[in-house]
């Protein structure tokens, strides 16, 4: 009988202690005066995402419109306040005019289990400001229009391989095609390999770049420890396999990297500007640059370089498949700086078309590639309105998907409208309600590359075919609440006919 009652109460302690671990914290909002949901045991509030039963976007868009009124909202994720600004001027004062308080991402890094998540996304400030200052000339407009050629080619390559397609009279998966396109111009523009994505074998690249972002049950599993257990995940890094996605990528670009220094090869990509940081580490004083944080930077420019672009070229079809008149219109734009360049494309001729970028724009509105960002605090920190003070180490979330998508914002915003962004409109909207890249320091370095391997994209899709939705194309489509970066949890399929000559 002592035995069983000894039993039991251990059992109780157990229980409680548990039960104090999980809500110690619940009171953080209440007291500090920042209204939000409640809470419970082991979820915090975010049960639904947690269990894959709800997408973060559309978690944070019902938060956001029930608490619409507020300028902040406390949540929990598990048992870790997060802190959830709505208010342009205080989402301003985070991302730009006090951006040094919140200059980390807050992402964990896994140096062991996944020694390529030290790239510039997730790295804290102290490696990733020098690194970002001696990476971002990549990026430049003059480097741009140094491998936009490059950039050509695998347009051409997308255009006979969607005529390929055409003629087996199938619907077409535009996200995969896409996918298969920005694949092949990272592998060119990035890496200087020509990927051939786009043909009937298809290339490890591609494989490669799907695992990266499958959403299936060990991969949402192997997210969930990341989250949950992180000090048990880095640590089975000493015993389980490498990553085989990751390892490829540290492969080829460790293997490339030296392929070019025992041939003297020099060519203008973002391999040749880790070569160039490797010659010269006092760029970058106090970090050490391994092959393995070298590589890390490739990898984040293949993973994101491919995924948020082909995504947004899927969307933008996507869209003008249901909205005929936005594509006849666009179409024509196309047209005509075909004809006016006598079908020369270059790189000033697609900044120099407006309709396109009206038409880029709305997409990223509507489909921004992330639904949050995310930053936390470097030091103490007090908010002025409302009064506020967050430790170091707070983590705030600035939920973009749900502005992008308040009706006070964007009048009826599940309507696809390019004329959002005329100069008129754009020019009474506050710079923090329109987030897709981020903003300040710490926006996407990578934005303008994305911006035109997407835009020639879609014009490559335009100016030859015309795309219309058919019985299997989900409208609205369902997001994928597994995925990290915003996507269709079903697929996108289109019905695509080859134009007239």
């Amino acid at each position: 009988m002592a035995t069983y009652l000894e039993i039991s109460c251990g059992f109780i302690a157990v229980f409680l202690a548990l039960y104090y671990y999980f809500t110690s914290t619940f009171n953080y909002w209440k007291k500090r005066g920042i209204k939000g949901p409640e809470p419970i045991p082991v979820f915090g509030n975010i049960m639904a995402p947690m269990l894959a039963k709800q997408s973060l976007a559309d978690f944070l868009t019902n938060l956001y419109k029930k608490y619409k009124n507020e300028p902040m909202i406390g949540i929990f994720a598990r048992r870790e306040p997060i802190l959830i600004i709505l208010g342009p001027d205080i989402i301003k004062d985070v991302l730009i005019k006090d951006f040094s308080k919140f200059a980390n991402r807050g992402f964990k890094i896994h140096e062991i289990a996944e020694p390529l998540s030290q790239h510039l996304f997730f790295l804290e400030v102290e490696r990733w400001r020098p690194l970002r200052t001696q990476l971002s000339p990549v990026f430049t407009s003059s480097k741009l229009k140094g491998i936009f050629s490059l950039i050509l080619d695998c347009a051409k390559h997308l255009e006979k391989y969607m005529d390929t397609l055409v003629q087996k009279g199938e619907p077409i998966e535009i996200r995969e095609v896409a996918a298969q396109y920005t694949t092949d111009v990272i592998g060119s523009c990035a890496f200087g390999i020509e990927m051939n994505s786009m043909s009937e074998s298809e290339s490890e690249f591609r494989k490669i770049g799907r695992e990266i972002f499958a959403t299936n049950l060990t991969t949402f599993l192997k997210f969930k420890m990341k989250e949950w257990m992180p000090q048990l995940y880095n640590l089975l890094g000493y015993v389980l396999p490498k990553d085989k996605t990751m390892a490829f990528i540290e492969r080829i670009t460790i293997s490339t990297m030296k392929y070019r220094k025992h041939n003297n090869i020099v060519r203008s990509d973002f391999i040749n500007t880790l070569l160039e940081l490797q010659k010269h580490p006092e760029r970058v004083s106090g970090i050490q640059l391994t092959d393995t944080l070298l590589a890390a930077q490739a990898f984040v420019f293949f993973a994101a370089g491919f995924e948020t672009s082909s995504t947004t070229i899927a969307n933008a079809i996507y869209e003008l498949a249901q909205n005929q008149e936005i594509q006849d219109k666009l179409r024509e734009e196309i047209k005509e700086f075909d004809a006016k360049n006598n079908g020369e494309w270059k790189y000033e001729t697609v900044k120099q078309m407006k309709y396109l970028d009206k038409v880029f724009r709305e997409t990223l509105r509507k489909y921004p590639p992330l639904s949050f960002l995310s930053r936390k605090a470097t030091e103490n920190y007090t908010f002025e309105n409302p009064k506020l003070t967050v430790l170091k180490d707070a983590k705030v979330w600035i939920p973009l998907f749900s502005i992008h998508r308040d009706p006070e914002v964007y009048p009826y915003p599940d309507k696809f409208d390019p004329e959002r962004f005329s100069e008129d409109a754009v020019k009474v909207r506050h710079p923090m309600h329109y987030l897709p890249f981020g903003d300040g320091p710490r926006n996407c370095i990578g934005a303008r590359f994305a911006i035109y391997q997407s835009k020639i994209g879609i014009i490559t899709i335009l100016r030859n075919f015309k795309c219309d939705i058919l019985e299997k194309t989900e409208i609205p489509y369902e997001f994928d609440p597994v995925a990290f970066i915003m996507c269709p949890k079903n697929g996108l399929y289109i019905k695509i006919t080859k134009l007239e000559s």
